[in-house]
C-alpha cells in the first residue's frame, strides 16, 4: 500500500470538501485512490491533513494524471493560504486494532 498525505492550512474547508466531491463524482470508476481521510489539527488553527491510500505508488501516480486530478490540484491550491504540502510515504506496518 501508498499512501499519499497532504498538509494545507485554509479558512475554505467547506469549499475544499465541495470541490473533492466534484473530484469524486467525475473519477467515479477511473480512479485508484482507495480511501481518505481528512483530518484538522487540534494545536494549528486551520490546519488539516488529507490522508489517500492507493494500492501502489504506480498506481497513485496514474491517479495524478487523470486530468480532473490536475484541475483538482489546481483549486486547492488556490483555496489554500498555506500548501499544499504533499509527502509519499510507503506503508512499511499496517495494524488493525
Amino acid at each position: 500500500m501508498f499512501v499519499q498525505m497532504i498538509e494545507m492550512t485554509t479558512t475554505k474547508i467547506a469549499d475544499i470538501e465541495a470541490i473533492m466531491n466534484e473530484w469524486m463524482s467525475a473519477t467515479e470508476g477511473r480512479r485508484s485512490a482507495k480511501r481518505s481521510l481528512l483530518a484538522k489539527d487540534r494545536e494549528r488553527p486551520d490546519t488539516y491533513v488529507q490522508v489517500v491510500e492507493f494500492p501502489s505508488y504506480e498506481e497513485a501516480m496514474a491517479n495524478s494524471a487523470l486530468p480532473e486530478t490536475a484541475a483538482l490540484s489546481g483549486k486547492l491550491a488556490a483555496l489554500c493560504d498555506s500548501g499544499p504540502t504533499f509527502r509519499n510515504l510507503d506503508t512499511v506496518r499496517v495494524d488493525d486494532l
